[in-house]
């Protein structure tokens, strides 16, 4: 990921379009050919972001049923995420 991207991650209940989040548990940064690997974060490593808003994924439809019983459901899920643009990358 770059700054500037779009990242979709799990609902984030208080955050609040515009605002900003920061991330500090950061596993992993690359820059220019250099490589740095957490053990198993690295120390001083944030990611920083503003929240653009809330999107939905995917319709899952979950059927169940019993055999020869006539019992049968059929019931869906859409699970609720958070987008975010990440604007700072520090190491």
């Amino acid at each position: 990921m770059r700054v500037g991207d779009v990242v979709t991650c799990d609902l984030m209940g208080d955050a609040e379009p515009g605002s900003s989040i920061s991330f500090e548990n950061v596993l992993l940064i690359g820059n220019e050919g250099t490589v740095q690997i957490g053990k198993p974060t690295l120390d001083g490593a944030s990611v920083k972001g503003e929240v653009i808003g809330e999107t939905k994924g995917k319709k899952i439809v979950v059927f169940r049923f019993r055999r020869r019983k006539n019992i049968r459901r059929k019931t869906g899920h859409r699970q609720a995420y958070t987008q975010v643009r990440i604007t700072d990358i520090s190491a």
